[in-house]
């Protein structure tokens, strides 16, 4: 199994309002794929809500194998909601492991 987690942040510009219609956005966009891409285990969006986090959104993510996500990431749905993703967010992190 293999593990994709993906932080962001929104872009400070954006109001509270926009931030709140983005997530939804995002989280809607993202976890279509999951019913679409081959080998996906696991496809959630978690929008923070504590102050503890410094980081505004994450996409928590398995799969069966590397080729799965691999597959997962360059799926046309992906693509689609990545190029959504990059225009209302900033300081992505990526952590991918297997186990």
């Amino acid at each position: 199994m293999v593990n994709h987690i993906v932080f962001w942040n929104f872009k400070p510009e954006l109001t509270e309002q926009e931030r709140e219609e983005a997530g939804k956005m995002i989280r809607q966009s993202l976890e279509a794929v999951r019913e679409k891409a081959e080998g996906v285990i696991r496809l959630e969006v978690r929008i923070n809500e504590l102050a503890s986090s410094n980081k505004d959104i994450a996409l928590i993510s398995s799969f069966e194998t590397v080729e799965a996500l691999n597959a997962y990431q360059i799926h046309p749905d992906h693509v689609k909601a990545g190029s959504f993703v990059k225009t209302v967010t900033c300081d992505r992190a990526c952590f991918d492991y297997e186990g």
